[in-house]
C-alpha cells in the first residue's frame, strides 16, 4: 500500500519512525524543537520525544555540527538540521575535517554515523547567499556520502538508510520539492545508498539530472514523447556514491547524453557525469555530451532575473532539439541561451 504524501511530509513521517524505532536517533539544529523547524519537517516532534531527542541549538553551526560528530562517534546517531546549505559553510570544517576523516584517520575503531539534511537551491527569491547549491563541495570528498532525492518516496527510502548507515550522510533537499506529492510505500521502504533511477526509459536520447533538475527532465521526457521522441531519464538520486554503471548502460542504448544540474555550470557534477560517459560510453556516442547548468553569476534576487539565471524546461527542450539535429534526428533548431554549455 501507499499514500499520496508531499516530500515535506515523507522527511517529517520517516523521522518520527527512525525515532520510534531506534532511541538513539537524535535531532539536533536551530529551531526544530518549539518553532518546529524552519520548514516544519520537525513539527510535533518535541512534544513527542522531549528535548533529550530533538535538540534546539544555539546559532552556531561549527558548534553543533561538531557536537554531532561527538555523539555520533560515542554510539548515537544524530540527524542534524541545517537550515540551508548556505549555513553550512560555517560547518565545513566539522563536516570535512571531522566527521568525514574519523574513520579513517582512527583506522576504522571508530565510524560516524550522523545525519546532515539541509534544504538548498533557487527559485525562491532569498537572493545570494541563500539560494546556492554546495552539494559538489561535499560529493568531491571522500569519507562522506551524498544523497539528492527527488520524490517523496525516495525522500523516505534514502533517510532511511541514511539513519541506518555507518558513515555520515550528506542529506540534500530542494526548496522547491517540499510542497511536491507522491506516493509513498507505507512501512519498511528502503533505497539503497548509490543506486540511480531510471524514471523514464528511452531509446533516442538520455537525460541525467539529480533533485529538482530529475522533476524537470521527467516532465520534459514526456513532452517530447508526444513529439515522437523517447527520452530516457535518469535520476542520480545518489551523487556519492555515484551510480556510474547505470548511467553509461542508458548512453550505450541512446547514443546522445544532456546533463542537467541546478548548479554552476563550471566544475560541477555536470562536468563528473560527462567525464563518466566519456570514459565508459565515449565509442557509442553519436553527439558530444550537453550540459545545461544555472547561469555562472551570484543569483539575483530580482525575480525575472532570478529565473532567468536558473536553468528550466524551455533550456533543457532547446538543447535537446540541438543534439537531435545535430544527429539528423530532427529539423527543429534553436541557439543555447544563457546557462546552458555552448556547442
Amino acid at each position: 500500500m501507499a499514500e499520496n504524501l508531499s516530500y515535506r511530509q515523507a522527511l517529517h513521517d520517516t523521522l518520527r519512525e527512525e525515532m520510534l524505532r531506534d532511541e538513539d536517533v537524535l535531532l539536533i539544529g536551530e529551531e526544530i524543537g518549539v518553532f518546529e523547524g524552519s520548514y516544519k519537517i520537525t513539527a510535533g516532534l518535541l512534544d513527542e520525544f522531549g528535548p533529550r531527542r530533538v535538540r534546539d541549538t544555539p546559532i552556531c553551526e561549527e558548534g553543533f555540527v561538531g557536537a554531532a560528530v561527538g555523539a555520533a562517534m560515542l554510539g548515537l546517531r544524530p540527524v542534524v538540521e541545517i537550515m540551508t546549505i548556505n549555513f553550512s559553510l560555517l560547518a565545513i570544517d566539522q563536516i570535512i575535517n571531522c566527521a568525514a576523516k574519523m574513520r579513517g584517520m582512527f583506522g576504522g575503531q571508530t565510524s560516524v554515523p550522523m545525519v546532515i539534511r539541509t534544504p538548498g537551491g533557487g527559485g525562491q527569491q532569498l537572493a545570494a547567499t541563500h539560494s546556492q547549491n554546495f552539494e559538489v563541495f561535499y560529493a568531491h570528498v571522500p569519507g562522506l556520502k551524498v544523497v539528492a532525492p527527488s520524490t517523496p518516496a525516495d525522500a523516505k527510502g534514502l533517510l532511511v538508510s541514511a539513519v541506518r548507515d555507518d558513515d555520515p550522510v550528506i542529506f540534500l533537499e530542494n526548496l522547491s520539492l517540499y510542497n511536491t506529492k507522491g506516493e509513498v510505500p507505507d512501512g519498511e521502504h528502503t533505497v539503497p545508498i548509490g543506486t540511480a533511477a531510471v524514471t523514464k526509459e528511452g531509446t533516442d536520447l538520455t537525460i541525467v539530472a539529480y533533485s529538482r533538475a530529475a522533476a524537470v527532465a521527467l516532465d520534459v521526457a514526456r513532452r517530447l514523447e508526444e513529439e515522437g521522441v523517447q527520452a530516457e531519464v535518469i535520476d542520480l538520486r545518489s551523487l556519492r556514491p555515484l551510480d556510474r554503471r547505470t548511467v553509461c548502460a542508458s548512453v550505450r542504448k541512446t547514443s546522445r547524453a544532456i546533463v542537467l544540474e541546478d548548479d554552476w555550470l563550471s566544475y560541477g557534477v555536470g562536468a563528473e557525469i560527462a567525464a563518466t560517459i566519456q570514459e565508459g560510453a565515449f565509442d557509442y556516442l553519436d553527439a558530444p555530451v550537453r550540459r545545461v547548468a544555472a547561469a555562472e553569476v551570484p543569483l539575483p534576487y530580482a525575480k525575472p532575473l532570478e529565473l532567468a539565471a536558473l536553468p528550466d524546461a524551455d533550456a533543457l527542450l532547446r538543447v535537446v532539439r540541438e543534439v537531435l539535429e545535430a544527429t539528423r534526428f530532427t529539423p527543429h533548431s534553436h541557439p543555447s541561451g544563457p546557462g546552458e554549455e555552448a556547442s
